[in-house]
């Protein structure tokens, strides 16, 4: 029973410190994923708290891990992690049951899951740790309690603190579909061997009050008859298919809303592309460093793209710094910006359409000797 309970222990801390690791190196996306739930169930009042939900959460899957391999507080922790994963089962069973959210981000985007894939993994966690809770008493310390309490503060800081860091900057392992050396047009077109959806087309009419609907192989036998009356169509879904491209959404419009996505992406050469989700005022050292980049890209005959879901409030931003004329400034849904800019902004260098480098804020001056050495444009 003693080398069941070390098994057992050990991959359940070593299974939560991971998935917490993991998620830690992406918070927003966390957050992003519990307003995708908040959504469902119209809790819309949460959105503006669910980043400190995230780091918190995230903080305490690591350190209850943690907790665990040490045995350290564990008739606390045991407590902890049976409520933890009660909670988590729920909403991965929510998700599978439901089908309105097609991932619970588990494991982030690096190692995506499905609901079901989520569910089932969390099914099989909540069957170790009751047995885990079961026998907790016979759960020893491996280390003296000031050890003990010592690692798990060290663990705790450095979860808050990987956190910061990435929130500042950007994922230090990037898992999302806008990562360097990405294709972006290649990625807006469903992976090879996939399976589009399938419908089919649903005439519903009214007949002595009722509503009847019917698709073109099932028309009612008298359908002729002048009592029908038609109220409207739409594409029933028959089968889910799988043809859902990594980047999707990612359309950039004009002020007049002119789709201009092919237009930019199609560009030879080089060009900047500075995605602003939200235009707010910012420090002076980023000021400073984004001056100097515009300056060596006009220099260069680079050109420059805004991309905002504030078309209006970011086209008088962009007056205000002088640089109209000097960049283009152009429309993306909020959505696809959050997932293309972890950081509020973040500036892209392509060529064609690949992804050459990618920067936030705080590391714009290292974006300065990438685009100083890039040849002059055409």
């Amino acid at each position: 029973m003693k080398i069941l309970i070390s098994i057992v222990r050990i991959l359940v801390g070593v299974l939560f410190i991971f998935s917490g690791l993991v998620k830690a190196d992406d918070p927003l996306g966390l957050s992003y994923k519990m307003q995708e739930f908040f959504d469902v169930w119209n809790f819309h009042w949460f959105d503006n708290i669910t980043l400190a939900f995230s780091i918190l959460m995230i903080v305490f899957e690591i350190v209850a891990g943690v907790a665990l391999l040490l045995g350290w507080r564990i008739r606390l922790f045991s407590w902890l992690l049976l409520l933890l994963i009660i909670f988590f089962t729920f909403l991965t069973g929510y998700a599978f049951l439901s089908g309105k959210v097609r991932e619970c981000g588990c494991f982030g985007d690096c190692i995506p899951l499905t609901a079901g894939e989520s569910f089932a993994k969390d099914l099989i966690l909540l069957v170790l740790i009751v047995f885990l809770f079961g026998v907790r008493n016979r759960i020893k310390p491996i280390l003296p309690p000031t050890a003990g309490a010592a690692v798990f503060i060290g663990a705790t800081i450095f979860s808050f603190l990987f956190q910061w860091y990435v929130l500042v900057h950007l994922p230090v392992v990037d898992c999302l579909p806008y990562k360097v050396g990405t294709n972006i047009p290649d990625k807006m077109k469903p992976p090879p061997g996939s399976v589009p959806d399938s419908t089919v087309i649903t005439m519903v009419y009214e007949k002595d009050g009722k509503r009847i609907e019917f698709d073109a192989t099932h028309f009612p036998t008298d359908f002729n008859d002048s009592t029908y009356h038609f109220v409207s169509r739409y594409d029933k879904l028959i089968r889910e298919g799988n043809a859902i491209p990594p980047i999707k959404d990612f359309v950039l419009t004009t002020g007049d809303n002119t789709d201009t996505t092919d237009a930019v992406l199609g560009l030879r050469g080089f060009k900047l592309l500075i995605f602003m989700k939200e235009v707010t005022d910012y420090h002076a050292a980023y000021n400073k460093d984004l001056s100097v980049i515009l300056t060596m890209a006009k220099a260069k005959q680079m050109p420059v793209f805004f991309i905002t879901a504030e078309y209006d409030n970011m086209t008088n931003w962009v007056a205000q710094q002088g640089l109209k004329g000097q960049v283009t400034v152009l429309k993306c849904d909020g959505t696809a910006i959050k997932t293309a800019a972890r950081a509020n902004p973040t500036l892209y260098l392509l060529k064609g359409g690949n992804i050459l480098g990618k920067w936030s804020s705080a590391d714009f001056r290292k974006a300065i000797p990438a685009v100083n050495e890039l040849p002059n444009q055409p």
